[in-house]
């Protein structure tokens, strides 16, 4: 039986970030929408969503992006959980990680938030950590930047040339997490690249 799914890209809203490090999350789910032909419309949860499928069929998704500021991502998440009565499971986080070099995807569940505001806000709101991430690397800062001001800085011009494929294969991880599960998931994007 075909179930609900709630894909949320975490980042921060208008212009000023649409193209920085901290909103590769809503470029994945832009990524998702664009590849079945959708576009975004307003929901009442402060977010903008796309209702879809992952293939004719097969489960339901919901894409969403947070009208809110990244650390304030979990009140629209959980009220789309409880418009879509989607649990917590079956809730995927698609977001940046400093920790995971730029171009490298990893997948889990649960766990810690790693100092990621958006995370932990939407831990916080759904009262729980057991939701699916799907962690987009974007790398430390080189020298002695601050991390703040790094991940809402624009991608860079070497950075800019390999994001389609960043993005595209987030996306990849995304379906196939759903369609296949976890583990799946993470055999795939967890490999070394050949």
């Amino acid at each position: 039986m075909a179930q609900t799914w709630l894909v949320v890209g975490l980042g921060n809203p208008g212009p000023r970030y649409e193209r920085t490090r901290h909103n590769v999350g809503q470029l994945v789910v832009d990524e998702l929408a664009t590849r079945r032909g959708e576009t975004f419309r307003a929901h009442k949860a402060n977010a903008r969503v796309v209702e879809t499928w992952l293939a004719p069929g097969a489960d339901k998704l919901i894409l969403a992006k947070p009208n809110s500021f990244m650390n304030v991502s979990g009140g629209p998440v959980n009220a789309l959980a409880g418009f879509y009565s989607v649990p917590p499971e079956r809730v995927v986080v698609v977001h940046d990680e400093l920790d995971i070099p730029f171009d490298t995807i990893r997948l889990k569940t649960g766990g810690g938030h790693g100092g990621h505001n958006g995370v932990r806000d939407v831990a916080k709101a759904l009262g729980t950590p057991d939701f699916a991430r799907v962690r987009v690397g974007i790398g430390r800062p080189p020298g002695r930047q601050d991390p703040a001001d790094w991940v809402l800085d624009p991608f860079g011009a070497a950075e800019r040339q390999n994001l389609g494929i960043l993005v595209g294969d987030a996306a990849d991880a995304v379906e196939q997490l759903v369609g296949e599960g976890l583990v799946a998931a993470q055999q795939r994007h967890h490999a070394p690249r050949a």
